[in-house]
């Protein structure tokens, strides 16, 4: 394999990026897998996330024996000695204000995005290239691929956004209008600006030099004066403005071949993205792909990567290799046991989708298919809100796709937030809990803000209402409204004897006191004066509140 560091790239405006090329060593021309993003071209997986690293190692014990000394791994990246000796050229590339390459960081922007397309043709027209580029990487390594694809390049010829959201306000910033701040503050100076060129202070070193992998040390007023705030940006824009859209593809633009890959572990982060890009895209020839477990196994284990090298074999190649056969829909069905059956189709939800009813009854704290009599019941917002449930089931049920929660609820101030989590416990009581793609993590959640509670009937489907986030609605206190609720769509296979359990809730949901990753904690966007302290959920004939199931029949 050949190495080539610190290649530049010059982008349109005359800054230069810089890439790292790993090549065949035999001379040609090949197609080349790409990614740009802001982790670190030349950080190490295990030095930068040495837990995730450890725990990789023990579920893919072969991680760096089966063809891959481990030398050139990368956070969310591809391994180049698994690819290399099949015949690719893996381009890695340090987005703009990161690692080696100069400039403003400000992730997700016009401007990164314009580099990215630099960089594909870039990569297009190299004498070891064949012309063909495509795109593969994890979250933001996924996010951007949407992004640019929607820009056309000319030599892009396929993407493979492996968990990477598609829609920058409803899966990244903000879920049903409140603010994911939690997670993006975290992640900000500990994924990022840790990264930014520059950063004298940064304990990545360069796995190759062993110097530091942000370049020469700036001044800290030049380091601020070369970025963006990304977590103060996303509370300064409450509603889909033009900053939200500029961020977000244009899905209706994007013609090439996809294999977009989600993980039903990640509810509040990418797994909506991946089925609402894939449905959302233009491209004829797309295929989704729906798998568990952590964030970063699924991507380096042998079965995924293999399923990689075939779609992109394919596209990249010209192989005719069987992939056109595949179906279009491959999901893994899950159970409490952790047992998974992959599901096969040609469309999401699945054909045999039955749209099911659970009413709301509040007196009963029940779910069932049976309208309940009306009644009215308040939990503090600061509290453990409700928790409704079903009788132990009388057969097995398997859920599919997206769900939704048509509720009626008033507030003692002009707006309120639900948090709504869809749950699940064993005969015995215990809570069914997976180890999801951040974190242990509930069967699916969902948001609202009812002050943007409106949504588009041309958009809104079964289980999934749009809504348009544009215009507050706010509310009258004491007077119950109708609230949508999206919850983003999961997999799962229900036992006959246990319980499915709907939790409603004004704040964060936690396990055992933890709360995770996915906070909406930000105080200047969760106001006590304008939520007040208590919401009253409404049932009955004159308010009927309802979770959509999709019941696989």
């Amino acid at each position: 394999m050949q190495f080539e560091q610190d290649v530049p790239i010059v982008a349109n405006d005359g800054l230069v990026l810089r890439a790292n090329v790993f090549r065949p060593e035999a001379p040609g021309r090949y197609p080349v897998v790409m990614a740009h993003g802001s982790y670190g071209k030349d950080v190490h997986f295990s030095h930068a996330f040495k837990p995730q690293w450890d725990k990789l190692k023990r579920l893919y014990p072969g991680l760096c024996a089966d063809g891959s000394t481990g030398a050139w791994l990368r956070w969310e990246t591809v391994d180049p000695e698994r690819w290399v000796p099949d015949g690719y050229v893996v381009v890695q590339v340090d987005s703009r204000g990161t690692g080696k390459s100069p400039g403003y960081l400000d992730p997700f922007s016009p401007r990164e995005i314009q580099d990215y397309f630099d960089a594909i043709e870039w990569a297009g027209v190299q004498d070891w290239s064949n012309g063909n580029v495509g795109l593969l990487g994890v979250s933001y390594y996924a996010i951007e691929q949407w992004q640019v694809a929607a820009l056309r390049p000319p030599h892009l010829a396929a993407i493979c956004p492996w968990e990477g959201a598609s829609d920058f306000y409803r899966d990244v910033a903000r879920h049903g209008g409140l603010c994911s701040h939690g997670f993006w503050s975290a992640w900000w100076p500990r994924q990022v600006l840790v990264n930014q060129h520059g950063n004298g202070e940064s304990t990545h070193i360069d796995a190759v030099t062993g110097e530091r992998s942000t370049g020469p040390a700036l001044e800290s007023i030049m380091l601020q004066g070369n970025r963006t705030d990304f977590p103060t940006e996303m509370l300064r824009h409450p509603w889909l403005d033009a900053w939200h859209r500029e961020r977000s593809a244009d899905l209706s633009r994007i013609e090439v071949p996809i294999l977009s890959a989600g993980n039903w572990g990640g509810p509040g982060v990418h797994l909506r993205g991946n089925i609402e890009g894939w449905r959302g895209a233009a491209s004829k020839n797309k295929w989704l792909f729906m798998h568990v477990g952590t964030h970063y196994e699924s991507f380096y284990l042998p079965e995924y990567v293999s399923l990689q090298k075939r779609f992109f074999d394919r596209y990249l190649k010209g192989l005719d290799n069987g992939w056109d056969d595949e179906p279009r829909v491959q999901v893994l069905v899950r159970t409490p046991e952790g047992t998974r059956v992959r599901r096969l189709a040609q469309q999401f939800p699945l054909p045999q989708t039955e749209w099911r009813r659970l009413y709301l009854d509040l007196d009963g704290l029940g779910l069932s298919e049976t309208a309940p009599q009306p009644a009215q019941l308040s939990y503090e917002h600061a509290g453990t809100g409700l928790t409704l449930r079903t009788a132990a089931l009388a057969q097995d049920l398997e859920i599919m796709g997206p769900l939704s929660l048509r509720v009626w609820a008033s507030g003692q101030g002009t707006d309120l937030d639900l948090f709504v989590v869809l749950r699940a416990f064993d005969p015995q009581g215990r809570e069914v809990v997976f180890d999801g793609a951040h974190e242990p993590t509930p069967i699916t959640r969902g948001w609202l803000r009812a002050s943007h509670r409106k949504t588009d009937p041309e958009r809104n489907m079964p289980g999934r209402p749009w809504h348009t986030h544009d215009e507050p609605w706010p509310l009258t206190p004491g007077e119950p409204v109708a609230l949508d609720i999206e919850i983003w769509p999961t997999s799962m296979v229900f036992p006959k004897g246990y319980t499915l359990a709907l939790t409603v809730m004004g704040r964060d949901f936690e396990f055992d006191g933890i709360a995770g990753r996915i906070l909406h904690n930000a105080p200047s966007d969760r106001d006590p004066h304008i939520l007040g302290p208590k919401t009253t959920l409404w049932c009955g004939p004159s308010h009927p509140s309802f979770l959509t199931l999709p019941v696989v029949t």
